[in-house]
């Protein structure tokens, strides 16, 4: 069985911090608390973890990972560039449930999947999650499940769908009811909402002042 802690506990979110830093640099699988649901994550820049990644979830690579980052910050050396209408999105709505889709920089050794040149990028406002990703740096990370079945909002459902598929199980408490981010897509010329969750379109349009529009 996998090592699980309690991140609850001072001593062991420490050592499990630390277990997962060590899980990630070698290229290893780790499930994580965030805002939304529980993630699976691992080293954005290694192939062959995401490839891992995809594989524990029965999950091919038509469906990119995203990235999760731990600071503003960290966008400016992921991404082609970064317009006004997302530093307007970030400054507003991050850490939280907002991701954006950007061109990626194109000098960066990674692949996410078939991802056409673009990247999904989050900050997520969870202190556990937010810690780890300051000490690894960008994590691909995606809902802990199984495709095809529920996101857990727990540790322990991660752990009965991925079970030794994960190096190291962080336990963040429960997440609550499980909402997924919203994600616009900043791609073209005018903002694209792909899905709508944890922020309104209408909050959105309000931080932007212009026209926002829906799949």
């Amino acid at each position: 069985m996998p090592p699980t802690y309690d991140c609850a506990d001072a001593d062991a979110r420490r050592d499990g911090l630390a277990a997962a830093a060590r899980a990630v640099r070698a290229g290893r699988l780790v499930v994580l608390p965030t805002d939304t649901v529980y993630g699976l994550g691992c080293d954005a820049f290694s192939a062959t973890a995401v490839r891992s990644l995809l594989k524990a979830k029965n999950r091919g690579p038509d469906m990119p990972v995203p990235v999760l980052v731990g600071s503003w910050s960290t966008i400016d050396g992921l991404v082609l560039g970064v317009p006004r209408t997302a530093r307007q999105l970030i400054e507003a709505f991050w850490p939280g449930g907002l991701s954006l889709v950007l061109p990626h920089a194109p000098s960066l050794a990674w692949d996410l999947g078939s991802t056409k040149g673009t990247v999904m990028l989050r900050m997520p406002l969870h202190p556990v999650a937010l810690e780890l990703l300051r000490d690894v740096g960008p994590m691909a990370v995606s809902s802990a499940n199984i495709s095809g079945s529920p996101a857990p909002a727990t540790m322990g459902g991660a752990l009965e769908q991925l079970g030794e598929k994960v190096a190291v199980y962080l336990d963040g408490g429960d997440s609550g009811d499980p909402v997924a981010s919203t994600i616009v897509d900043l791609t073209g010329d005018e903002p694209l909402v792909l899905r709508q969750g944890a922020v309104t379109i209408d909050e959105v349009r309000e931080v932007l002042g212009r026209t926002v529009l829906t799949a």
